[in-house]
């Protein structure tokens, strides 16, 4: 866990995406004004931002920020049932699929791929006109048809790491003293695959929350239950944006407020990439550090550095300031660039090597 909050992408990402999560939660009690409510009957003129209004009012004088504590709670709700929803489906049909094998592989495998091709806005369209817009949806009930669409890519990526860990000796051997399959799914291969559902999550809410949003905004969801797309919708059927006027406190807030949280999520998925992934966690050095370790500032493409001879992996990690515990051997290869040896990027993650190696190609 440390080591995680080392990294400032994660540090950002949980900054921003918990002030939103926060948000969604007392945002609603915070609020001034109700979201529906009008502070005036005679003026049709959005008012520019105020002591009495934050963000400016709408065309008939309601509070732009209290529509947007309110609807964030919606936006939020919906994303992150979408994600969960969309993750359970992922494990379910990714780990069975890959375990298994054979005809339920073929099985499984088809319906996800199925679901992987489908255009999935049409399809919401299509769903949320049979389902009708009531005046207040279920906002559980939104995020779990979202998910329907959302499910495929996290289940592909489930079972291609699945396939590649069946064959373990760990996975062997339960197998051998008489493991049943759900057990070894479930305790023996899925907590190995925790960062793949952790980014699997975090994908899915970024696409529930540009889901929600377009469904919103294009009129589908209900237009008096409040979100950051249904305040769009009201800002582009008022032509906020195409006034000589141009009436940006409408429209900017949601806008930002959609695009600002799902940088956060993003941030957290780089981050968690790279947390994972060798090759990524060495090519995450910040670059003071790159420049004290002597990294070539655009590295040969394809081609990753290797410990030269004479280097220690502690003068490395000296180097970059890092502790030499804390580096694997794709770091302390990167870091160690200082003698410009090179070997193609696939030998990253590997352990260093003592002497500087050169491709065929890059020696002629």
């Amino acid at each position: 866990m440390r080591k995680l909050l080392r990294s400032p992408k994660i540090v950002i990402g949980l900054c921003l995406s918990g002030a939103f999560v926060v948000l969604a939660i007392v945002g609603p009690l915070v609020a001034p004004y109700s979201p529906n409510a009008s502070s005036s009957t005679t003026s049709g003129t959005p008012m520019p931002p105020s002591a009495a209004h934050w963000l400016g009012t709408t065309q008939v004088q309601q509070d732009v920020l209290s529509q947007l504590l309110a609807g964030g709670r919606s936006t939020i709700l919906v994303s992150l049932v979408a994600g969960a929803v969309a993750t359970v489906l992922a494990v379910l049909f990714g780990v069975s699929a890959g375990y298994l094998g054979g005809y339920g592989d073929d099985l499984l495998s088809m319906v996800a791929n199925v679901f992987l091709v489908l255009p999935a806005l049409p399809l919401l369209i299509v769903i949320f006109g049979f389902i009708g817009r009531g005046a207040n949806p279920n906002d559980v009930l939104i995020g779990a048809i979202i998910a329907i669409t959302g499910w495929a890519f996290g289940a592909r990526q489930l079972r291609a790491q699945t396939l590649s860990m069946r064959a373990r000796d760990f996975v062997d051997s339960a197998r051998i003293i008489g493991e049943r399959k759900w057990r070894i799914m479930a305790f023996e291969i899925l907590p190995n695959l925790v960062p793949v559902v952790a980014t699997s999550f975090l994908f899915t809410v970024i696409y529930g929350v540009g889901t929600y949003t377009a469904l919103s905004f294009l009129g589908v969801i209900s237009l008096s239950h409040w979100s950051w797309g249904t305040m769009l919708y009201w800002a582009q059927n008022a032509q906020a944006a195409q006034q000589v006027r141009l009436e940006w406190w409408w429209f900017v807030p949601p806008g930002l407020a959609v695009g600002l949280f799902g940088t956060g999520l993003a941030l957290l998925n780089f981050g968690i990439d790279e947390y994972v992934n060798p090759r990524l966690r060495a090519a995450g050095l910040t670059g003071r550090r790159a420049r004290r370790a002597g990294l070539p500032r655009r590295p040969r493409l394809g081609l990753t550095a290797v410990l030269p001879a004479g280097v220690t992996a502690a003068a490395a990690a000296a180097a970059a300031g890092r502790p030499a515990a804390a580096m694997d051997g794709g770091a302390v290869s990167a870091v160690s660039a200082t003698a410009g040896g090179v070997i193609p990027g696939s030998a990253v993650a590997g352990p260093p090597v003592t002497d500087p190696v050169l491709p065929d190609e890059v020696q002629q």
